[in-house]
């Protein structure tokens, strides 16, 4: 009886180590994995945390925000997660809820905001925004840039909230610009 309570006392002092049946089985890692964005044996936490740290405070908020809604399903019009985004909602939503700044409704009228900075493609940090011309005119879509060539968005019906590589030929084509919020840049030199 002693040896068994040994045992019992030893296998609770070990922590479980992951496999990757268990990151495979969780549909945001499996999804990450399968855009080959993550090894399949690393946990999701693991992609936050390193986004964390190269994100800085305010723009790290920003984008572990947008992070919490990978697999949102695309809706046209949609401003929630409830009821689901599209590209601009999404984006709108984020901002709004992470930082406190109330985006224009539509991509092209975020990109035009006299809000938000130009920003030159080799200049993006994370929390910057991002535009495409996905649907034959400029600023038609907008998504979050989450660091290392990568960004965040709700994609077109039947999609998904997901992460994309901005260095996919079909991104590259269609880049427009990109615009950053000077608040967050405001309230990350106050806090220092």
């Amino acid at each position: 009886m002693s040896t068994g309570l040994l045992t019992s006392v030893h296998a609770q002092q070990q922590p479980p180590t992951p496999t990757a049946v268990q990151a495979d089985t969780d549909p945001v890692s499996r999804f990450l994995s399968d855009r080959g964005l993550i090894p399949s044996t690393r946990p999701v936490v693991e992609l936050a945390q390193q986004v964390r740290d190269k994100a800085t405070d305010m723009a790290s908020e920003l984008v572990l925000s947008a992070m919490n809604f990978l697999g949102v399903p695309y809706r046209r019009g949609g401003t929630s997660a409830e009821s689901g985004f599209d590209c601009s909602g999404f984006t709108r939503h984020v901002f709004e809820n992470s930082v406190g700044l109330i985006l224009p409704r539509r991509a092209i009228e975020q990109a035009n905001s006299p809000d938000l900075v130009p920003v030159k493609k080799n200049e993006l940090k994370p929390g910057d925004l991002v535009f495409f011309n996905t649907l034959r005119h400029t600023f038609s879509h907008v998504g979050i840039y989450i660091g290392d060539d990568k960004f965040i968005h709700s994609p077109r019906a039947g999609g998904e909230v997901r992460v994309e590589d901005m260095r996919q030929s079909y991104w590259q084509q269609r880049f427009d610009g990109a615009r950053r919020a000077p608040t967050i840049n405001a309230r990350q030199q106050n806090n220092n």
